[in-house]
């Protein structure tokens, strides 16, 4: 309001200064004479100062229209000029506005929109590098990954967007399955950004499917440096590459490296169950048992696993089974109320043929944890106990459809493998599979010879047993526990040979219930 009120007052002192001067010069007498081309002008005094005014304004307006002339020339020619700011001003305004409806597009699932306000864009702007982004994001959004790979491809010319175009284009060999040419895509934007974490772990994922465990353990070593990693993670992902590349060179004759690669592994995660049985191995090769059995203590202290016990028995094979028993003493004291350690004290105590302690053993495994395994050592204790071959049928039937219990399973894709891997065969993932119980557990049992492969028992007729014992599995029906007793099919005769373990708790190529039966063969 004030402010109003000074312009108008401003205005009206002007006009009146404009006024009282106009009167002034009216006043005045004499005035000027112009003489030009024969003509002559006499001009008052007023008349003088508005031809002065006058000409002053037709000066500026020349200057003005010369100033213009030389613009045009300038933009005829090519050069930056007020004009061309101008236009240039009028595309860049467009050219976001595309590119900003692109993004909207993008953003509301769109592709076909995307696509095309992108390509507005780089018409009115002229910059390929977030242009040929949006196109691509729009062609991987519609499925046309033709028109992707030309975008990331011309990404891929711009230093400032070289990055972008690599991962792009690796991504789209890794959805082809052209895992060769992704990884060396992938070792390209790894250079480029060596700390970029998506790059490290897809370029880690395909060293170790390639068994490339050098350039993995590199790779490790980068996310290391770049903290996208906790140190502890580090250190075990550490020793599965060691492991993994001492099991590639790893034989009856493996070389000092394949071993100290294995005792490598062991020491950067103790509790690493494939690194402590290979490491024990490693050691037991050059008759350093002390070792092997200090690996396995530790590590079954950490977590104990069949395989650990199978080690442990190839320590002294040749030892009778009261023998064994005592030497097995401080591994069950490590862990006495895990599940494996009292399943392995009840095999220990079948194998020397002390059922009844056996039983005690096994506890209330029976009814808490009911897996195959421990309804398979109940069979043979009631075996060794003397019970009626219905009973051992029972035990055998209700085996059949029980729980296989903890197995070798992928933590991404939850896909059961029978051996530890390194990279899971399903998903790909590296470094995924933990030792525990799948998530579907009504998983049966096979029949006939891998449902028992092992005998525990003495004298000859253990071997003449495995036949009537594998028919007696295969002709059991299931049953529930409350008719475990009661009347079934009977088998041909059975011998005094005792049953122990179901497949799926022996290791590949030896169980620890063999080593540990040895000294009675």
């Amino acid at each position: 309001m004030l402010l109003s009120l000074i312009k108008i007052l401003a205005f009206v002192a002007v006009v009146a200064g404009l006024t009282w001067g106009a009167a002034r010069l009216t006043d005045v007498t004499g005035g000027a004479e112009i003489a030009m081309a024969g003509y002559e002008v006499t001009l008052g005094p007023l008349q003088l100062v508005l031809a002065i005014a006058l000409l002053a304004l037709l000066g500026w307006l020349l200057f003005k229209a010369l100033g213009l002339l030389l613009a045009l020339v300038h933009f005829i020619n090519g050069d930056d000029t007020a004009v061309s700011r101008w236009f240039s001003r009028s595309r860049e305004r467009k050219g976001y506005k595309a590119l900003g409806d692109g993004m909207i597009a993008l953003a509301a699932g769109e592709g076909e929109t995307a696509m095309a306000k992108g390509r507005r864009a780089e018409r009115y702007l002229r910059r390929p590098d977030i242009t040929s982004i949006l196109v691509a994001q729009g062609a991987e959004l519609t499925g046309d990954r033709k028109t992707a790979e030309g975008a990331y491809r011309d990404l891929v010319k711009i230093d400032r967007t070289r990055f972008v175009g690599i991962r792009g284009l690796m991504r789209h060999r890794l959805a082809e399955g052209d895992t060769d040419t992704a990884m060396k895509l992938a070792q390209k934007a790894f250079e480029i950004k060596p700390r970029h974490v998506e790059t490290q772990d897809t370029l880690l994922r395909l060293q170790a499917e390639a068994h490339d465990w050098s350039g993995a353990r590199a790779t490790l070593d980068a996310k290391r440096r770049s903290g996208s990693l906790p140190r502890n993670v580090v250190k075990r992902r550490d020793a599965v590459l060691a492991l993994s590349e001492a099991r590639d060179i790893f034989d009856e004759t493996a070389s000092i490296e394949a071993r100290e690669k294995a005792i490598e592994a062991n020491r950067l995660s103790p509790g690493l169950i494939p690194a402590a049985v290979m490491a024990a191995r490693s050691y037991l090769a050059v008759g350093n048992t002390r070792y092997a059995t200090r690996v396995i203590r530790k590590a079954w202290e950490m977590e104990p696993h069949p395989d650990l016990a199978q080690v442990f028995a190839e320590i002294a094979p040749e030892e009778d089974p009261k023998a064994r028993l005592g030497r097995f003493a401080p591994l069950l004291k490590a862990r006495p109320e895990h599940a494996e350690t009292r399943m392995l004290e009840a095999e220990l105590l079948i194998a020397a043929e002390q059922f009844n302690e056996a039983r005690r053993a096994l506890g209330d495994l029976v009814e808490t944890d009911p897996t195959a395994r421990v309804l398979t050592l109940m069979a043979a204790i009631e075996r060794g106990r003397g019970a009626d071959d219905a009973v051992v049928r029972g035990w055998l039937a209700r085996a059949l459809t029980a729980p296989r219990g903890p197995q070798w399973v992928c933590e991404n894709c939850h896909n059961v493998h029978p051996h530890w891997e390194p990279v899971c065969s399903n998903c790909h993932a590296f470094d995924t599979l933990a030792w525990t119980r799948p998530a579907e557990s009504g998983t049966t049992l096979p029949r006939g010879t891998e449902m028992l492969p092992l005998i525990v028992g003495g004298g000859a007729g253990a071997a003449a047993a495995v036949p009537a014992v594998r028919e007696g599995a295969a002709t059991a029906s299931p049953l529930p526990a409350d008719e475990t007793a009661s009347p079934a099919p009977r088998a041909e005769a059975v011998s005094e040979a005792e049953i122990v373990e179901p497949k799926e708790t022996i290791a590949p190529e030896r169980s620890e219930a063999d080593a540990v039966t040895q000294g009675r063969k």
